[in-house]
């Protein structure tokens, strides 16, 4: 395997996140909320601007500092949207913000919507989150991406506030979600379930969303100071899925887009943020430093997706809960923040391992 080089991944680094801020795409949006632009209050921007907190955190630059701060200062002057699983994601950056900046009205907002999470978030049977985003309820659906974008947050929540009550309930969704979506013959996680039916949908063994388990639960640990049996927990839930992965990643070091099929197009963003959790994790000693090589490997391919522009390539658009697999194979490739991001948390963490 070629070594990995600092001042490569660097440069790499610079034009993924240029590209980022102003990213353009010739397809067709299909969700209520735009996804594509960074301009817009979403997940995927979720996704990028936690990224690029992470980055900053690593560099200490006060340009990317002075983004965030203008990014959701002109947010919140637009208005918010209506809160829900997605639309929360943002927050988790804006939390780590006000402790950078002290400003209370980050603060502020962070409360009203961990509050809303707690007290007024749509709940399906054993009080999971339902899986209720812009455009849609999703009635007794709970949704592998969940974790990532709320939960997290929540988790914060109850550090920043130092009330027990969000740690709790964070906990309690990693549980539930994991008791309903994990498939018990190969340790990965089925896209999502419903309580209307009792059923898997498609059974989709799908990358992206295995992928928020892998990138999400490395941050999550480091967050929360967890009870040893549930951190013993997630990482063994953590060490099948990644057991299971390592089994079938493609020669090139990335991954299809549905885990199982090898006819599914290979997906870019769920192999970056495989990089991500995996590396992350050996490093930090949650899993076997034998699957070092793995979370190398997929780097290496992922890196290999990023244009001479700093376009990342070979990522799927937003992809809604799929009744056939067909589905998921028929969803369309384009440039996306979130695969700006997730290429760019890989690196972040790639420097670490040179």
């Amino acid at each position: 395997m070629q070594l990995l080089d600092r001042t490569i991944m660097e440069q790499h680094i610079d034009k993924l996140i240029l590209q980022m801020k102003d990213l353009k795409s010739s397809i067709d949006e299909s969700c209520p909320i735009g996804i594509i632009s960074m301009d817009n209050w979403e997940w995927p921007q979720g996704v990028g601007l936690f990224s690029l907190y992470l980055y900053y955190k690593e560099t200490g630059s006060p340009q990317l500092l002075a983004y965030l701060v203008e990014w959701f200062d002109k947010r919140i002057a637009e208005g918010l949207p209506p809160k829900n699983v997605n639309t929360m994601c943002p927050m988790l950056t804006l939390s780590y913000l006000y402790e950078e900046t002290q400003d209370d009205k980050y603060l502020q907002i962070c409360k009203e919507w961990a509050s809303y999470v707690l007290e007024e978030m749509p709940r399906t049977v054993e009080f999971g989150i339902q899986h209720a985003v812009s455009g849609q309820l999703n009635e007794g659906q709970l949704w592998d991406d969940t974790l990532y974008m709320t939960v997290l947050f929540v988790a914060r929540m109850g550090v920043i506030l130092e009330n027990e009550r969000y740690i709790q309930e964070s906990i309690r969704q990693f549980l539930v979600h994991l008791k309903y979506l994990t498939d018990p013959v190969s340790g990965l996680f089925f896209h999502g379930w419903t309580f209307e039916g009792r059923h898997h949908f498609a059974k989709a063994l799908w990358a992206r969303g295995n992928c928020w388990y892998t990138a999400g639960l490395v941050d999550y640990l480091e967050i929360v100071e967890l009870p040893q049996g549930v951190q013993d927990f997630l990482i063994s839930s953590l060490e099948r899925q990644v057991s299971a992965l390592q089994d079938l990643q493609a020669d090139d070091g990335l991954w299809h887009t549905l885990l199982d099929d090898s006819t599914s197009y290979k997906e870019t963003s769920a192999t970056s943020a495989f990089a991500y959790g995996i590396l992350k994790a050996v490093r930090k000693g949650y899993l076997d430093p034998k699957y070092k090589s793995v979370g190398l490997k997929a780097l290496q391919a992922a890196i290999g997706q990023i244009d001479e522009n700093g376009v990342v390539q070979g990522v799927s658009y937003g992809t809604g809960m799929g009744l056939t697999l067909q589905a998921y194979k028929d969803i369309p490739v384009c440039p996306m923040p979130y695969g700006q991001s997730m290429a760019l948390l890989g690196l972040i963490e790639g420097l670490k391992h040179v």
